[in-house]
């Protein structure tokens, strides 16, 4: 009997291993992962020669910004990058208008994304004051986790108090999901932006300097302690700094759940861009973008595994917004946040052709990692048999330019723009659909929501 698809003669990735071989899929299914040639009748096939095989990759931290914001994004927009770009599935975060924050707006959400989604998507919820009734049903809705903003930032959602987070973790843990934390101190912000305003800075570093290390590292160090009051599971999200890795070590050594992600702009950007390069408000971000000896600390946090979790905070919004006729204006004006869903993966395959990681190591981060954390392994991130037929395929050595014009997003400012590329995902298979086939963009929105 034939089966539904087979991706033959590719290099098949793993975190423990590469070998040459043969996915098949029916039913939407990894039925088997063959290393012999004898292989059964399939309606379609794709050879792969040449090529490399991961297991569907996963960007867990993006912005589609619906309902409400649509003007900067929305579900088939993000999701044709993401499609685009490689990714399989994405875990979309709640600081909509109105944030999903109880489970009508949940419902509404599910609503706007069915029907129109190139990738699978799951749903967070936003913790916020005044909700914990609405913790444990949102869990039965199908949420995929909950995010708190310890840090103001885009959206202007507040945190609840100490006391009332911890109560909400502790419903939390009761659940099984985990709640991820936008990690910086709003007190040291809020001094700290009010004294360069003061001084009259207005200049792009200001940011920087007014959301430092230690601001994401206090909001670090309360969430841990909060979580092993709680015994709840953590997730630190876009994790920007040295102290940030030290901490989460410190986290896990105590028996603590934490889990870390960071994201492209902070292994391959520096702070000092935002002048030497005159990218200015293009780059502006919540945590900002730091030193290159933070940077560094990231990579060896990723490489040893103290970061388990690769992802973008793809945070589209206009070029006037972005200020990006004039980056190097008031930089307090611009808002932060940029698209990565679309460029992140030919961003990373261009390290492991540096050397600075193995395939290997990046399936681990960009799609076990995040399906382990988020409760989806191992039905995504993985190419055992029963999973989801989900397949990312690259081509290691085709090179590129990335050009934001082209970019699928409504964003199209980004600061990689120019950046050459070597290493790019060709096809993106969802559930055994073909979703982008040779770069371009194939066939219809298969997505389905994902429930933990």
């Amino acid at each position: 009997m034939a089966v539904d698809l087979i991706v033959k003669n590719g290099t098949i990735v793993t975190p423990l291993s590469s070998l040459r071989g043969h996915v098949l899929i029916n039913d939407g299914r990894v039925l088997d992962v063959m290393v012999r040639d004898d292989l059964p009748p399939a309606r379609e096939v794709i050879d792969a020669s040449g090529l490399h095989v991961l297991p569907g990759l996963i960007d867990p931290h993006v912005h589609f910004r619906e309902p409400g914001l649509t003007y900067k994004e929305d579900f088939e927009t993000g999701s044709q990058a993401a499609a685009a770009g490689g990714i399989t599935t994405v875990l979309e975060m709640p600081n909509t208008v109105p944030p999903t924050s109880n489970v009508e707006g949940f419902q509404a959400k599910a609503a706007c994304a069915q029907g129109r989604s190139y990738v699978d998507y799951g749903l967070y919820a936003v913790i916020v004051e005044g909700n914990l009734d609405q913790i444990v049903p949102l869990a039965e809705a199908g949420v995929v986790g909950y995010k708190i903003f310890l840090g103001e930032t885009v959206g202007n959602i507040p945190a609840p108090q100490d006391g009332e987070i911890i109560d909400a973790w502790r419903i939390m843990a009761e659940t099984g999901l985990r709640c991820g934390v936008h990690a910086e101190d709003n007190g040291i912000i809020l001094y700290l932006r009010k004294k360069l305003q003061a001084l009259g800075r207005t200049d792009p570093l200001a940011h920087l300097e007014s959301r430092p290390a230690v601001a994401e590292a206090e909001a670090i160090s309360r969430a841990i302690l909060f979580a092993r009051e709680a015994r709840s599971r953590l997730m630190i999200l876009h994790m920007s700094s040295a102290e940030g890795v030290a901490l989460i070590r410190r986290g896990k050594d105590s028996g603590v759940d934490v889990v870390a992600e960071t994201a492209p702009h902070y292994l391959l950007l520096e702070g000092e861009d935002m002048v030497r390069r005159g990218l200015g408000s293009i780059m502006k971000m919540n945590p900002p973008v730091r030193s290159k000896e933070h940077g560094e600390a990231l990579w060896r946090g990723l490489l040893d595994g103290t970061i388990e979790v690769v992802a973008t905070d793809h945070s589209p919004h206009s070029p006037v917004e972005k200020m990006a006729d004039n980056p190097m204006g008031d930089i307090w004006k611009a808002i932060a946040g940029m698209p990565g869903v679309e460029t992140s993966v030919s961003l990373m395959l261009t390290q492991v052709n540096a050397g600075r990681m193995t395939l290997n190591q990046y399936v681990r981060a960009q799609a076990e990692g995040p399906a382990r954390a988020w409760n989806l392994w191992p039905r995504k991130g993985n190419l055992g048999r029963g999973a989801d037929g989900d397949l990312t395929l690259v081509d290691m050595n085709k090179e590129g330019t990335i050009d934001q014009s082209t970019l699928h997003s409504k964003s199209k400012v980004t600061p990689f723009h120019g950046f050459r590329v070597k290493g790019m995902p060709v096809s993106t298979i969802v559930r055994g659909h073909m979703v982008m086939k040779n770069g371009e963009l194939f066939g219809n929105p298969v997505g389905q929501l994902l429930r933990p």
